[in-house]
């Protein structure tokens, strides 16, 4: 599923790319990109700290 729009980037992406910090800036900078409208951080920030999200 598409997590961010913006990115185009898939959950599958953002939870392969966590860092032990699970945060979403970081993580997005893992994968070349930055957070733009920002919608998808609280969903990004749930799901890297291992929740199903919305």
């Amino acid at each position: 599923m598409i997590l961010c729009v913006c990115n185009a980037l898939r959950e599958n992406d953002v939870r392969a790319a966590a860092g032990p910090k699970g945060c979403p800036v970081e993580t997005y900078a893992r994968l070349g990109a930055r957070p733009q409208c920002g919608q998808c951080l609280s969903h990004a920030r749930r799901l890297l700290k291992g929740g199903r999200g919305a």
